[in-house]
C-alpha cells in the first residue's frame, strides 16, 4: 500500500517523458536537400580522415570497438569507416526524426575509441543541435542531451579536436556542446513564442474578417431595405397612375395626361432615390484627399421629414385623400431618424394604396424634446390588383430600421375599420 504513490509518480513521470509537445516536424524538400548536402560534404571529409588517420588510432586503442576488431581480425580501416558512416548517416533524417538520430549518434560515439572520437564529434554537435531545435519530445530530449555530452567527454583525455588548441582536451566537448545547447534551447523558446504570436495574429485576422463579413451582411440588408422602400412605393404609384390613365384615356384624355405625368414624376423620384442607393455600392471617384466618393458626384441627400409633403402630394395624385399634420416644436432630428420616419410614412401609404383602394389616409407627426411619434391611419378599402404581389417584408424591414435607433413599430387594424401604423423613435437630448 505504501508503494502505491511512488509507483504512480514513477508511471506519471515516465509518461511525461514520452509525451510530445507537438507533432513531428515535416521538413520541406529544400530542407532535405540541405541536409543531404551537409552529410555528404562533412561526412566525406570525416570518412577521408578515418581512412588515412582514424584507422591507425582505432588499431591501437584499448577501448570502444577496437578490442573486438582486433579479436575478430577485421581491418581497422573498415571499423573507422563504419563508425563514421554510423554517426553521419542518421543526420539525413535529423529534422524528421531528430531524437532518434541523436540516439543513434550517441550509440556510435559510445562505440568509438576516445583516441579516434574526432570521427563522431562533429556529428554529435549537429545531432545535439537538431534534437534541441526540432524534437517535440522536450523532456526526453533534455534527458538525452547530457548523456551525449558525458559520452563524448567521459574520460580525462577528452576529444583532441585540434592538436594546437590551448584548451585542455577534456573541456572541449563541454565548451562546444553546452553553449550550443543553451543557445539552441533559447532559440527554440523564441521560435515557440513567435509561433504563438503568429497564431494570435491569425486569430485576430480571422476575427476581423468575420467582423467585416457581418458588417457587410448588415450593410447588404440595409441596402436591400432601401431598395424595397424605393421600388415598392414608387413603382406602386406608377402602376396605379398608368392604370388610371388607361381607364380614362378614351373618355377623358386630360385626366389621362395628368395621370401619366404623375407616373412620370414618380418614376423620376424612383430613379433619384435608386441612384442614391446604388451610389453606396459604386464608390469609384476620389476626392482631393484620396477618399472615395459616390459615383456620379451629384447625388441628392436622403429624404427626411422635410420631404413628407412631396411624398403626400405624390400619393394624392393616385386618388387617395391624404392629410398631413405636423405637431410639436419642429426641432432638428438626426438624418437617420428623419429617414426612418420618412420610410415609415412611405411604406404605410404604399400599403394603403395597394390594400385599401378608395380609402382616406391621415399622417400625423408629433415630436418633442425626447420622442418622435409617427402615426399613419386609413379608413380601409378594397385591395388593388397589385396587392397580391406583397411579401410582408416591408414592415419587417421598418422594425429593423427603427430598432437601430431604439424605436418601435406597432401595426394593426383599427376598431372603426382600416389600418394603423405607429412608430415611436426616442430622440437624444443635448
Amino acid at each position: 500500500m505504501t508503494s502505491g504513490p511512488a509507483v504512480r509518480w514513477l508511471r506519471d513521470g515516465t509518461r511525461s517523458l514520452f509525451r510530445p509537445t507537438g507533432p513531428l516536424p515535416r521538413p520541406t524538400r529544400r530542407n532535405l536537400l540541405f541536409d543531404t548536402a551537409l552529410v555528404l560534404l562533412l561526412g566525406s571529409v570525416m570518412l577521408s580522415w578515418a581512412v588515412t588517420t582514424g584507422a591507425s588510432l582505432v588499431a591501437g586503442a584499448p577501448d570502444g570497438v577496437a578490442p573486438l576488431v582486433r579479436a575478430a581480425g577485421a581491418g581497422s580501416v573498415a571499423a573507422a569507416a563504419s563508425l563514421t558512416v554510423a554517426a553521419w548517416a542518421p543526420l539525413l533524417l535529423r529534422r524528421r526524426y531528430p531524437l532518434a538520430a541523436l540516439w543513434v549518434v550517441t550509440g556510435a560515439a559510445a562505440l568509438t575509441p576516445h583516441d579516434a572520437r574526432r570521427l563522431v564529434f562533429y556529428a554529435c554537435v549537429v545531432a545535439a543541435y537538431s534534437a534541441a531545435a526540432y524534437s517535440p519530445y522536450r523532456a526526453l530530449t533534455l534527458v538525452s542531451l547530457p548523456v551525449l555530452v558525458l559520452t563524448v567527454a567521459g574520460d580525462s583525455e577528452g576529444v583532441r579536436v585540434s592538436p594546437t588548441t590551448p584548451v585542455p582536451n577534456q573541456y572541449v566537448p563541454l565548451l562546444i556542446l553546452v553553449p550550443l545547447l543553451v543557445a539552441t534551447v533559447g532559440l527554440r523558446a523564441w521560435m515557440f513564442r513567435a509561433e504563438e504570436s503568429r497564431a494570435r495574429m491569425s486569430a485576430l485576422e480571422r476575427e476581423r474578417a468575420e467582423d467585416l463579413r457581418r458588417a457587410a451582411e448588415h450593410e447588404r440588408a440595409r441596402i436591400a431595405r432601401e431598395l424595397h422602400d424605393v421600388v415598392t412605393h414608387n413603382v406602386s404609384m406608377m402602376v396605379i397612375q398608368t392604370g388610371a390613365a388607361r381607364a380614362v384615356m378614351d373618355k377623358a384624355p386630360g385626366q389621362a395626361r395628368e395621370a401619366l405625368l404623375a407616373a412620370e414624376a414618380g418614376g423620376r423620384a424612383a430613379l433619384t432615390e435608386l441612384r442614391h442607393v446604388m451610389g453606396l455600392l459604386t464608390m469609384d471617384d476620389r476626392d482631393g484627399d484620396g477618399m472615395a466618393g459616390p459615383a456620379g458626384g451629384d447625388l441628392a441627400p436622403q429624404p427626411g421629414l422635410d420631404q413628407l409633403e412631396c411624398l403626400v402630394d405624390r400619393v394624392r395624385q393616385t386618388g387617395v385623400a391624404v392629410t398631413l399634420t405636423v405637431d410639436g416644436s419642429g426641432r432638428e432630428v438626426p438624418a437617420g431618424v428623419g429617414l426612418a420616419a420618412y420610410r415609415v410614412v412611405q411604406e404605410a401609404l404604399t400599403n394603403t394604396v395597394r390594400h385599401a383602394r378608395g380609402a382616406e389616409a391621415k399622417v400625423t407627426v408629433t415630436h418633442d424634446d425626447t420622442l418622435l411619434r409617427v402615426v399613419v391611419t386609413d379608413t380601409g378599402g378594397a385591395p388593388s390588383p397589385s396587392a397580391a404581389a406583397g411579401n410582408g417584408r416591408g414592415l419587417i424591414g421598418l422594425r429593423e430600421r427603427l430598432a437601430l435607433y431604439g424605436g418601435t413599430l406597432d401595426t394593426g387594424r383599427r376598431l372603426t375599420g382600416g389600418f394603423r401604423v405607429t412608430a415611436l423613435i426616442p430622440l437624444e437630448t443635448a
